[in-house]
């Protein structure tokens, strides 16, 4: 197997050495997707010896666990009580919130049910009864009409930068579009329509959807693109990427990233706990608030599997509960005046 993954997959016992060649040849998955699988059953499987051993799951000792040697019977004896002590254990001690536990036991879930229904090694998959830890419910956080045009006009503002007409393009994206960073990043020349009207983004599970471009997003990209294939000509280079870094490569993701919070910051915003990824959430609630956008049609927009996930942007705003407020009839009533 040619991918790199977080965790070397010398490392791993062959189950699980075998279950990533599966997740990434057959279902497809990113190499991001299955270093997360690896890294969560190294520390799980990590779990399991330790407790049994009577290491120190604070140790140093822990790190240095070999897991190579684990065969199927191992994995057989595995008991659904020890997933959950696992589960305790990383909340506890690990400091893990609800979504990190989560994924740890899907991780393992998916892992059991590769063993036991993909290739009938084992007979039992004890994680397939575990409930996922409930999360916690919280709104998402995202910028309003008005700080999102605060931050646009922001960087128009910017003298000192010499990427501003790229940096621009791309929040405009971010703001319009609500596509993931991942998905920004890996968007090449080729895949933008050439009336500017649509472009083609490779989202999770290297699914591809079509994006399509409003005045806006046309606009930004029709003063980028000049600057992006003057240097394509002036430096030769056969860099397929639409964004490129400084250096005339595809830009990271961490260049993004930076990026962003620079100009959060430059507009006032840097208190606000933001992040890229909440300007997808701006976008997706602009769109379903103001622009009385259908969640079934921001589903497809937003690239989500379930509209479940898409529903978390339905939540009432503040302005439509003051609103609601306002109109209850004893609105008016007032307040008895003092007496003199």
């Amino acid at each position: 197997m040619s991918q790199m993954y977080a965790v070397p997959l010398t490392q791993m016992p062959i189950s699980v050495r075998e279950f990533a060649a599966y997740k990434s040849g057959i279902q497809n998955c990113s190499s991001k997707t299955v270093s997360e699988y690896l890294l969560d059953l190294r520390t799980f499987l990590r779990y399991i010896v330790a407790s049994r051993e009577g290491i120190d799951l604070e140790s140093e000792e822990f790190l240095c666990i070999d897991i190579r040697h684990l065969d199927l019977d191992f994995m057989a004896s595995i008991r659904t009580s020890e997933i959950y002590s696992f589960l305790q254990y990383s909340g506890s001690v690990r400091k893990n919130l609800w979504a990190a536990k989560a994924r740890k036991l899907v991780s393992i879930r998916m892992f059991y049910r590769y063993l036991v229904n993909k290739t009938k090694q084992l007979e039992v998959n004890p994680a397939a009864e575990i409930e996922s830890p409930k999360p916690k419910k919280a709104l998402p956080k995202f910028l309003s009409l008005d700080e999102s045009l605060l931050l646009l006009e922001t960087v128009k503002n910017d003298r000192s930068s010499r990427t501003v007409i790229r940096d621009y393009a791309i929040l405009t994206l971010f703001l319009n579009c609500g596509m993931r960073v991942s998905e920004l990043v890996g968007i090449d020349l080729s895949d933008i329509n050439k009336e500017l009207r649509s472009l083609r983004v490779t989202g999770k599970g290297s699914k591809e959807r079509i994006i399509y471009l409003n005045k806006a997003c046309r606009e930004a990209l029709s003063a980028y693109l000049p600057t992006r294939l003057v240097d394509d000509n002036a430096f030769s280079s056969k860099e397929k990427a639409l964004f490129l870094s400084g250096q005339r490569k595809r830009i990271s993701v961490k260049t993004v990233q930076w990026m962003v919070y620079k100009y959060l910051d430059m507009a006032g915003l840097g208190d606000r706990h933001l992040s890229v990824h909440k300007l997808r959430h701006t976008a997706a609630t602009l769109m379903y608030q103001q622009g009385g956008v259908d969640v079934r049609v921001l589903k497809e927009i937003l690239g989500h599997e379930q509209l479940n996930t898409t529903q978390i942007y339905t939540h009432v705003s503040n302005a439509g509960m003051e609103q609601a407020m306002a109109q209850n009839p004893l609105s008016h009533v007032k307040p008895p005046k003092k007496e003199d």
